[in-house]
């Protein structure tokens, strides 16, 4: 299984920088982001319905249909939350004013790099809940006040000047005026001077960072197995690319979905800190969190707010 899903997702990357390097530097349309969005679920829904057929000739129907609902429901919950990471993308976009044409390079830089640093910490995250099973109400009560925290703060734009990591680099490095189409730096004799793109790309980098410490604990209320939370979490990275240029002119449509977001988190808090007093089935987690999501959604849209982003 290992083998199987380290080769579809190498084969799925090299066709989409394929034919993202044959399209050329360009501003994705709705429709393009569309089809790749529909591309990447029903490619994960594909892979799933093999796990599930696969466990299910090797140990039993109900063991298959356990792994394939544990996968469906850490699939939504990454997907969900990657939502919050396309808000505050668009918002460094917005900010650095990056070419339409060179946001696709700086997405598929992020989510190569996600793909590596989410399998690190998922390994690292598997071993401590190995060795220590005190780690899991950890794990629940950081999610719980990030929940908590994360209701606390929806509706409020993030402010970027006063980011002190942006600040530091900023102020740290030296800079180009401007863009030099697609390059991150440019040489100035024996100096190297950097574009805003570079500052955009670390930025990035350091957000799915900060969202993964989120993320991951997540995924292990859910399952425990470093297969799924790993195959969820890629299959949900995979497909953050195509989400953003397809959320990227609605995001003032989903207003309240950072609400569902927090909620979401805080539910799979608490569902971690009992799981020693009561585990709540699969089937009811994934109902919950698709309950919470679309709920938020329709109210988003039924009640349009003022753009944030």
């Amino acid at each position: 299984m290992w083998g199987a899903f380290g080769a579809l997702v190498v084969v799925a990357l090299l066709v989409d920088l394929v034919l993202m390097r044959h399209g050329g530097p360009h501003k994705v349309t709705f429709k393009e982001a569309l089809y790749w969005s529909i591309g990447w679920v029903a490619l994960a829904l594909l892979f799933n319905l093999g796990l599930w057929w696969w466990v299910s000739g090797q140990a039993g129907a109900a063991e298959g249909q356990r792994v394939a609902l544990e996968f469906l429901t850490g699939y939504l919950v990454e997907k969900s939350l990657a939502v919050d990471n396309i808000f505050v993308f668009l918002m460094l976009f917005t900010y650095f004013a990056v070419p339409e044409e060179q946001r696709q390079k700086v997405l598929i830089i992020g989510v190569l790099a996600a793909i590596v640093l989410r399998a690190l910490l998922i390994f690292a995250g598997a071993l401590l809940l190995a060795k220590f099973h005190w780690i899991l109400y950890v794990f629940g009560a950081f999610l719980l006040l990030t929940g908590v925290k994360m209701l606390l703060a929806a509706g409020k734009a993030p402010d970027l000047e006063r980011n002190p990591v942006l600040r530091w680099l900023t102020s740290h490095l030296p800079m180009t005026r401007g863009y030099h189409g697609s390059r991150l730096w440019i040489s100035e004799g024996a100096r190297r001077r950097y574009t805003p793109l570079f500052i955009v790309v670390l930025m990035i980098g350091i957000t799915d960072v900060i969202f993964a410490v989120d993320s991951i604990p997540a995924i292990f209320a859910i399952t425990q197995d470093p297969f799924i939370v790993l195959t969820s979490n890629v299959f949900a990275v995979l497909g953050l690319r195509a989400m953003f240029f397809l959320l990227a002119g609605l995001a003032d449509r989903f207003h309240l979905l950072p609400y569902g977001l927090a909620i979401v988190l805080m539910f799979i808090g608490a569902k971690m800190l009992l799981i020693d007093v009561y585990k709540i089935p699969i089937a009811i987690s994934l109902g919950v969190v698709a309950a919470i999501i679309g709920t938020t959604v329709l109210l988003s849209m039924r009640r349009p707010g003022r753009a944030l982003w």
